[in-house]
């Protein structure tokens, strides 16, 4: 998948007004996830994502604390302004379901089994199944 194509299915997933929001929020995501798995795994995940999103997955500083699927919602929300825990599950919903269709599913077993029961949801944006 090409950078433009995982920022246009961001929009979509999230239903956003403008490709600058859905860029934001997708930078907020996987900043999260970068500083939630290893150095190595983001490295590996970078790998397989369009474009200079291999940044965002860099920009946090390491580790961050074992977050819950709520405790990582809520740090993405601090990213963003003005969100809610409850709308930005949905950001991280639409960012990990792109990245979901980007990589192989090799490489989401090994995000996943560095992340705590209950992210598998993030990553198939049920509500839109």
């Amino acid at each position: 998948m090409r950078y433009d194509e995982f920022i246009a299915t961001v929009r979509r997933l999230g239903e956003y007004e403008s490709r600058e929001r859905a860029e934001h929020v997708t930078r907020c995501v996987l900043g999260v996830l970068g500083a939630r798995i290893t150095a190595q795994e983001a490295e590996d995940l970078a790998a397989q994502l369009p474009g200079d999103l291999a940044g965002a997955l860099r920009a946090e500083e390491r580790p961050m604390p074992d977050l819950s699927p709520d405790g990582f919602a809520g740090a993405v929300a601090a990213r963003l302004e003005g969100a809610s825990t409850e709308t930005a599950r949905w950001d991280v919903s639409a960012v990990l379901t792109t990245v979901t269709e980007s990589i192989d599913g090799g490489e989401l077993n090994h995000v996943l089994s560095q992340l705590p029961s209950g992210f598998a949801t993030f990553f198939g944006h049920p509500e839109l199944a």
